[in-house]
């Protein structure tokens, strides 16, 4: 467990995270201010995974900063496409960053080398833990979201945007 630095441990909840709600927002047919508003927690998430990668190097950059730098871009088409109602780039573009995450977290997973394995052999209790609370936060959060728990911003808060629907 000596391995798991902070940077690591951070970029793992967050990874996680990422993973978690990923298929609630690629699934929920209703687009409104619920997916806004979690699709906007996603992207912090897949920031904070993708600038944390960087200071995760034991072996110098690898194939997998530049998946980073090339989910970082998508972010930015991703934005840019939904704020010109470009709705079907910025769902390709969303989803495809969603697969990319998906085939990086395979990689983390399925090489005995990597920390994801060694940590499910010598301290599975610590894996299924923190599985467990990030889900139940990512339940929490999309319950309060869908639900109108979270409190709607004020139109001044907003500025003059009109609601964006997919």
């Amino acid at each position: 467990m000596d391995a798991f630095t902070l940077v690591i441990i951070v970029h793992a909840v967050a990874a996680l995270y990422v993973i978690l709600l990923g298929p609630v927002q690629i699934l929920r047919r209703r687009r409104d201010r619920a997916h806004r508003l979690l699709g906007a927690s996603w992207v912090a998430a897949m920031l904070i995974v993708c600038f944390s990668s960087f200071w995760i190097s034991p072996d110098g950059f690898s194939w997998l900063h530049g998946l980073a730098i090339w989910t970082l871009v998508c972010m930015v088409v991703a934005i840019a496409a939904i704020r010109r109602r470009a709705v079907a780039v910025h769902r390709g573009f969303m989803i495809g960053s969603y697969l990319g995450t998906l085939t990086a977290f395979a990689f983390a997973v399925l090489v005995p080398e990597r920390l994801i394995p060694q940590l499910l052999q010598s301290a599975p209790l610590v894996a299924v833990v923190t599985v467990t609370v990030v889900a139940a936060t990512v339940a929490v959060f999309v319950r309060l979201a869908v639900h109108g728990a979270i409190p709607r911003q004020s139109p001044a808060d907003l500025g003059s945007e009109e609601p964006l629907t997919h």
